[in-house]
Parts: C-alpha cells; sequence; structure tokens
C-alpha cells in the first residue's frame, strides 16, 4: 500500500520550552501572591484568580511535558511516536478551563447569599501584579500558539487569567471608592462564564482529533470527485480522513481502476493525487491501495 508524504518545517521546540518554563515560573509566583493576598483581605474574586492561576500552572506543566514527548522518535512499537502528546494536553486544558469555570460559578453564587467586605487596595495590587505578569507570558507564547492546539490552550489559559486580572482590577477600584463589595462575586461569575466559552471551542477541537473525526475544512465528496477525474480511476472507496496533530492531515483510501495497470504507471497517478491531496485540501499524507477487478465494497465510507 504505497504512502508518501510532504515535508513541513517545525517550530523552534526549544525557545517554546523556555518559554513555557518562564511561564510556569510566574505562574507560581502569581498562584502564591493571590492565595495569601485572598485569604487576608477576604476577595473571593482574589481567590478566584488564583484558582484559575493555579489551574494555569498545571496547564503550562503539561504543555511543556506534552512539548518534550512530542519530539520523541518513533519506535516499533509506537509507530507515531508521540505526536498526539500535545493534543492530549490540549484536551486535558481545555477541560480544566470548564472546571474551575463550573467551581468559580458555585462560589461566586454563595458569595451572593453572604456578601462580605473586601480589602480592596491589596486586590488591587495584587490584580496588577497578576496583570504584569500574565500579559508578559501571553506575549511570549502567543506566536506559537497560531499554529500548535497545545500552545493554544496554555495560550487561552494566561489569556483569560490576565483578563481576569483586569476585572478583579477593575472591581477592587470600584469597592475601593464606591464599596460596591456585590462587584467581586459577580466579576466571579463573569470570569467563569467568560472561561467556558473560550474553553469550549478549543474542548471540541481536540476532540475531533482524538476521536480521528474528519477535519472541519475537508470535505470528503469533494475531494473523491476531484480524484475521480484523473483518467485510468473508475472508483474511490473506503475513504479514511483524519488529522493525526496540528501538522498531519492524512488520506487513506482504496482505488479501482479501469485497467490492470503497471507499478510505474500508478506510481505517476498516486503523484498526481499527492498534489490534489496537498494543494487542494492540505492533506500531507497520502496513503492509497491500488485495486483492479476485486469484488468489495465500492462505497465512500465503509466501517471496518
Amino acid at each position: 500500500m504505497p504512502h508518501s508524504h510532504h515535508n513541513h518545517s517545525h517550530q523552534h521546540h526549544d525557545l517554546k520550552g523556555r518559554n513555557l518554563i518562564i511561564s510556569i515560573l510566574l505562574n507560581i509566583l502569581i498562584t502564591v501572591s493571590q492565595v495569601i493576598g485572598g485569604l487576608v483581605s477576604g476577595s473571593l474574586s482574589l481567590l478566584s484568580d488564583a484558582l484559575h492561576n493555579f489551574s494555569d500552572v498545571l496547564s503550562l506543566i503539561i504543555s511543556y511535558v506534552a512539548s518534550i514527548l512530542s519530539k520523541k522518535k518513533a519506535s516499533t512499537n509506537k509507530t507515531f511516536g508521540y505526536k498526539r502528546a500535545e493534543i492530549i494536553a490540549a484536551f486535558v486544558n481545555a477541560a480544566t478551563l470548564i472546571i474551575v469555570a463550573v467551581i468559580l460559578i458555585i462560589e461566586g453564587i454563595k458569595r451572593f447569599r453572604e456578601p462580605q467586605e473586601v480589602a480592596s487596595n491589596l486586590v488591587i495590587w495584587l490584580s496588577l501584579l497578576g496583570i504584569l505578569a500574565n500579559g508578559f507570558s501571553v506575549l511570549l507564547i502567543k506566536k506559537d500558539a497560531k499554529g500548535n492546539m497545545n500552545m493554544k490552550s496554555a495560550y487561552l489559559h494566561l489569556l483569560t487569567d490576565m483578563l481576569a486580572s483586569i476585572a478583579v482590577l477593575i472591581g477592587g477600584l470600584l469597592m475601593k471608592f464606591f464599596k460596591l463589595y456585590w462587584v467581586d462575586p459577580t466579576l466571579t461569575i463573569a470570569i467563569a462564564i467568560y472561561l467556558i466559552y473560550m474553553g469550549y471551542n478549543l474542548l471540541t477541537e481536540s476532540t475531533r482529533v482524538l476521536m480521528l473525526f474528519t477535519p472541519n475544512t475537508i470535505e470528503v465528496q469533494k475531494i473523491v470527485n476531484k480524484i475521480n477525474t484523473i483518467k485510468p480511476i473508475k472508483n474511490v472507496h473506503h475513504v479514511h480522513i483524519w488529522q493525526l496533530n496540528d501538522d498531519e492531515f492524512h488520506l487513506e483510501a482504496h482505488i479501482d481502476f479501469n485497467e490492470d495497470i503497471s507499478l510505474s504507471e500508478f506510481d505517476v497517478i498516486l503523484e498526481q493525487i499527492e498534489e490534489i491531496a496537498f494543494h487542494d485540501f492540505g492533506i500531507n499524507h497520502v496513503n492509497i491501495q491500488p485495486e483492479f477487478g476485486k469484488c468489495d465494497s465500492k462505497q465512500i465510507i465503509v466501517q471496518d
């Protein structure tokens, strides 16, 4: 079963790993500071921000480990290596965003029922620390987040936490100057809703990859129709299209030929299929099983 793939450029893993380590250390500093500050000030929004920061630390560590694993070479018992490690990390991180959000909503509702006075000065200064540290981390990771689902999950954790810190700062100022203590749980719930919104898309995206679903950007019928325009091809069937990770898109199919062509003739046709798959659909790994006169199902999708 002939197989081929197009080469593609890889990200600078060492730089990516360094940026993640810096972000992990910064978030540990923020978390410890906000936990102490939240307990001292009585601010739920500050404690909720600390909880989110702690989830950031865990997610960044997961992202870092996944980044290291993804560089490991394939072996006889791991023929794809650890290429899915970063997708799993993205799934876990997206799930934790939503779990943390649910916890924050529950705590915010409790605080609405039992409002408490908050030491706003401490809230203001610690939220500023969160804004600066997370803002720096966001800038470090932003470039890598564009083409990598794992780094995107880490980026979303940091971005939402920076926005949460901005919300906490606003709340601290409102509590200091206007004594509006209901702002504290309100901001907590608002932060949580935003986390759910940001985490859901990433969760569904990573789930699609893990479940080997056809990528949203590719229509199976269109690629089948395009391949069928190649003259010696009679039928394209038993098609599987999936995404291995952020960089690899695979096409596997059986192709029935009108004639009993030679292997060299098939190689020419295979090259045409590769060009169509790569340039028209972004698929860089093609695996074709040629057939002639074989009695099997000719349906495009066949349940194995």
